[in-house]
């Protein structure tokens, strides 16, 4: 990787990372449903996208611990340590996948779909192993509501939304195309 390239990943990805930490303050004016539209998952996401797997990993460990400790929002243990680790899956396979679906028509939604199983997947796996190391229980219930049922907004604004930008920054140049 050449030097500007390196200095546009980071550039973008600090980027990503401050709109982690400003989002949740826009969507919770929004009190019935803004934390249902799932704010710090759409820079991760397209951290992943933009930068590739790695800065998006990174973008995605580092925003809700980061912003935990700086707003105290959300909660440090389980909420942003088990919330780390479901973005850095956003932002390490939305990456991957992007790049390894080049050819596929539609890459940007399947990249997406298939980051968004993932790392809701790694955000139960967290939650039952943090509830196991608190004396605490994590039910199938608790995972369905936490990962599907209270988060369908935020997985429909993220489907309506990613896409689109992605194409958008390709066909500006700002991503690599297949």
């Amino acid at each position: 990787m050449n030097k500007r390239t390196a200095v546009k990943k980071l550039t973008f990805a600090a980027l990503f990372l401050a709109l982690a930490m400003v989002l949740p303050f826009l969507t919770g004016q929004i009190p019935q449903i803004g934390s249902m539209l799932c704010p710090m998952h759409i820079p991760a996401l397209l951290c992943g996208f933009v930068c590739g797997a790695p800065w998006g990993l990174g973008v995605g460990l580092i925003a809700p611990l980061l912003r935990s400790l700086l707003f105290g929002m959300p909660a440090l243990f389980p909420q942003a340590t088990s919330m780390a680790l479901e973005l850095a899956t956003y932002g390490l396979i939305s990456g991957l996948m992007y790049r390894l679906l080049k050819n596929v028509k539609g890459r940007e939604y399947m990249a997406l779909i298939i980051a968004m199983v993932c790392g809701r997947v790694v955000w139960g796996f967290a939650r039952l192993f943090f509830a196991g190391l608190s004396g605490g229980v994590f039910t199938w219930q608790a995972f369905l509501a936490g990962a599907i049922t209270t988060a369908v907004p935020g997985i429909i604004l993220q489907l309506v939304i990613i896409p689109p930008i992605v194409l958008l920054l390709a066909k500006a140049g700002l991503i690599k195309k297949a």
